[in-house]
Formats: C-alpha cells, sequence, structure tokens
C-alpha cells in the first residue's frame, strides 16, 4: 500500500520528473568542501615543513631549520591563501538557499585549483633556494595562474548562484551588489600578481598578502563581530 506522500490521482503530474527534479540545499557541499580543504592543508604540512634529518646531522638544527624558509615562507603565504578562501565561501555559502548542477561543477572546479596548490606551493619553496633561480619565475607565474583561476572561479560561482536565483529570497540586491564589487577586487590583485610575477617575482609574491588582508577584514557579506545572530 502507497504512502499519502507517495499517492497521487491518475493523471497528476510526478513530483519528480524529468526537468522538474528535487532541489537540494547547499549543506553536503559545504560538508565536502570543508573536508577537502581540511586535507588539502594537512597535505601542505607534510610536503613543506618536514626537514631532512641528514641535514640537521651535517649543520645542526638551527641551520637546518634556517635554510629551509623557503618551505616555511611558501607554507605560510599557502595557508593564508587558503584560510582566506574557507572564510569567503563560508561566507558566501549562507546565502545560498539550495544548488543546482552547474553550480556544483563550479565548486567541484574551485576546489580543484585548491588542491593544486601544494604542488604550486612545493615548487614555489624550491624555487626561492638559492641554487634554483633559473626556474623561480616560472614557479611564481604557475602559483599566480592558479590564484587567479581560483578567484575567477569564485566570482563566477557568485554570478551564478544570482543568475538561477539560488540565493535565499530574504537577500538584499544591494548586499548582493555589495558582495560582488568586494569580490571583483581579489580576481584583479591576483591579476596583478601573475602580471608581475615574471619579471618582479617577490612583488608578486607579497601581493597575495594584499588578498589575504582584504578578505580577512570583515566587509559587505561577512559575519558580523558585533551581534549575535541565528545559524544559518
Amino acid at each position: 500500500m502507497q504512502s499519502p506522500d507517495t499517492q497521487r490521482t491518475h493523471g497528476e503530474r510526478p513530483r519528480w520528473s524529468v526537468g522538474h527534479e528535487r532541489a537540494r540545499g547547499p549543506a553536503r557541499l559545504e560538508a565536502f568542501s570543508d573536508a577537502v580543504i581540511a586535507i588539502m592543508l594537512t597535505v601542505l604540512s607534510l610536503q613543506l615543513l618536514e626537514i631532512d634529518v641528514a641535514a640537521i646531522g651535517r649543520a645542526g638544527l638551527a641551520r637546518a631549520l634556517l635554510d629551509h624558509w623557503p618551505a616555511f615562507l611558501a607554507f605560510l603565504l599557502s595557508f593564508l591563501v587558503v584560510g582566506q578562501i574557507w572564510v569567503t565561501h563560508h561566507n558566501m555559502w549562507r546565502y545560498v538557499a539550495c544548488v543546482d548542477q552547474g553550480l556544483l561543477v563550479l565548486n567541484l572546479l574551485l576546489l580543484l585549483t585548491i588542491t593544486l596548490l601544494p604542488f604550486c606551493a612545493r615548487l614555489l619553496a624550491e624555487s626561492l633556494k638559492p641554487d634554483a633561480h633559473a626556474y623561480q619565475k616560472l614557479a611564481v607565474v604557475l602559483y599566480a595562474a592558479n590564484a587567479f583561476a581560483m578567484a575567477i572561479i569564485f566570482n563566477f560561482s557568485l554570478w551564478w548562484a544570482k543568475r538561477r536565483e539560488l540565493f535565499h529570497e530574504e537577500m538584499d540586491p544591494s548586499l548582493y551588489l555589495a558582495i560582488r564589487r568586494r569580490f571583483l577586487l581579489g580576481p584583479a590583485i591576483y591579476l596583478f600578481a601573475l602580471a608581475t610575477a615574471a619579471f618582479l617575482p617577490w612583488v608578486s609574491i607579497g601581493s597575495y598578502l594584499a588578498v589575504v588582508a582584504l578578505y580577512i577584514w570583515p566587509g559587505a557579506g561577512d559575519l558580523p563581530i558585533d551581534a549575535l545572530t541565528d545559524d544559518v
């Protein structure tokens, strides 16, 4: 015997059919994204914070730590970049009421760029060593290109969610416009980093701190710091 929820009168259109599939909330997507970012940070630390035991035996711990500064710098920079991404991702998805196939794919592409960060960071760390200047510019370019792609996908995800009306109905249009304007600053800075990577690699590297500061500092669309709100 069918339950009341599954019963329907003769000729009634099925609730779920081709072109009328059921929508889904963003909770599972957010949980998956958090897991991927957590695993990526673990991989990042394993790749960059490991010190050669033989080097410690040859030169001592203090010298080995000093010689390992490129890896420490690449780790800190990448951790800050990913931390900023996580904060921005968390803040943006508070406004998403449901997801569609396009937004799922865009989020997968975003996670692809995030998971590439340990590889790019390792190349960057190796290129900062005194005997590796020959490929330093290429390593900085690859790092900047991945960061730029990340920012572009983020902005496209915001645009897609608005276009497909995936945001909560209570979201004020002026808030969306303020978030969109703020989101455009990230790609602009990363584009600058990409443009200067081959000529002024240290300027390119330093520009990432501007992006981190921009999105860590509370702005439009971020969680409030002076009031309690409902958890959404």
